[in-house]
């Protein structure tokens, strides 16, 4: 199984947000554990390393970038992810952005703590808990 992961539950691990780190560091282990494979988006990744280094500082961010591309595959967002999303009637640009490579990269699901910013969309999107208990329970074929 695919899953397309929203920058927000990347920063939620990543910087320990609390209430939502527990959560999305249980999902963050499935990818570890090439249970499920887990995308990101290469702009995710940059909005990453820049939050990050406001509270990490800058060698900090790299090594989580680091940590990162060596557990998700990152796709790219090239010309006809961008041309694709601006065609979707999202309120959300960033949030079509990630549809379109979600799509482009064959991904099954979107975590995110806002599923209905994606509710236009081809692909289903989740909210980590909601994702968590269907991978738990087996109710999503891996």
């Amino acid at each position: 199984m695919k899953v397309a992961f929203d920058t927000n539950v990347d920063l939620d691990v990543l910087l320990d947000r609390s209430p939502h780190s527990e959560i999305a560091s249980q999902l963050f282990a499935y990818v570890a554990r090439s249970e499920i494979t887990g995308i990101l988006s290469a702009t995710s990744i940059t909005t990453i390393h820049y939050v990050s280094s406001k509270n990490v500082g800058k060698s900090g961010a790299d090594k989580l970038v680091e940590s990162l591309i060596g557990t998700f595959e990152i796709a790219e967002v090239n010309d006809d992810v961008i041309r694709s999303a601006l065609k979707l009637s999202f309120a959300d640009f960033e949030d079509a952005v990630l549809h379109e490579v979600a799509r482009n990269c064959g991904a099954d699901a979107i975590v995110t703590r806002d599923p209905k910013g994606f509710a236009k969309g081809s692909i289903r999107a989740f909210q980590p808990q909601s994702l968590l208990v269907l991978l738990e329970s087996g109710v999503i074929n891996l």
